[in-house]
């Protein structure tokens, strides 16, 4: 998510937040009826009045414009709030890459299976899953080893940063930022019953 629409989305979440939260304490506060608190020109309602009434929404409903623009409201704020929710929702993994070449992309399951490929060609891995995800201008390149029975760690880990160095150079414009995980290979042992 850009920046910019980050904090476009926390301003109006923190201003709606701040209105109700200000709101809901003013009404839960308020020892006097709201009538009393409004300015002196608004008119004042009656002390067991409803904002509309009975008869007043009878008339409303009686005229021709009163139900297309209901509905008309309510599939514009449907949309605009859906249209509002699906923005939010960004895929983390894209399926190419604009490179710094012109007309230059990578396909990053292609860049993905190569980085897989080449780590297990590490001595002591014996298998290896690697996913990119894209942040701005950066990726975040998430290994997941398993290492061979018998493998210590600190004898990969050089090795595996290595691999990491080779894909810059590739990713160009992006930078990479490498998170590994490693597991050793569990060798089950039959169970008798």
């Amino acid at each position: 998510m850009t920046s910019a629409r980050a904090a476009a989305n926390r301003s109006v979440l923190a201003a709606a937040g701040l209105a109700l939260l200000g709101g809901g304490i003013w009404l839960a506060t308020a020892r006097a009826s709201i009538a009393d608190r409004l300015p002196g020109g608004w008119p004042a309602p009656a002390p067991d009045a409803v904002l509309l009434d009975r008869g007043t929404l009878a008339d409303l409903r009686a005229r021709d414009w009163w139900t297309p623009a209901v509905i008309t409201a309510g599939v514009l704020a449907t949309v605009l709030l859906a249209w509002w929710l699906f923005g939010q929702i960004h895929p983390r993994h894209r399926a190419r890459l604009q490179l710094a070449s012109p007309h230059g992309t990578l396909r990053t399951r292609a860049f993905q299976e190569a980085l897989a490929e080449r780590a297990v060609t590490i001595d002591g891995i014996s298998r290896c899953r690697a996913r990119l995800y894209v942040r701005r201008r950066r990726l975040q390149l998430h290994l997941r080893v398993w290492l061979d029975a018998g493998t210590a760690p600190g004898t990969v880990i050089e090795q595996l940063a290595a691999v990491s160095r080779e894909a810059g150079p590739a990713a160009a414009p992006y930078e990479i930022d490498t998170f590994l995980r490693m597991n050793h290979v569990t060798h089950r042992v039959p169970h008798v019953r």
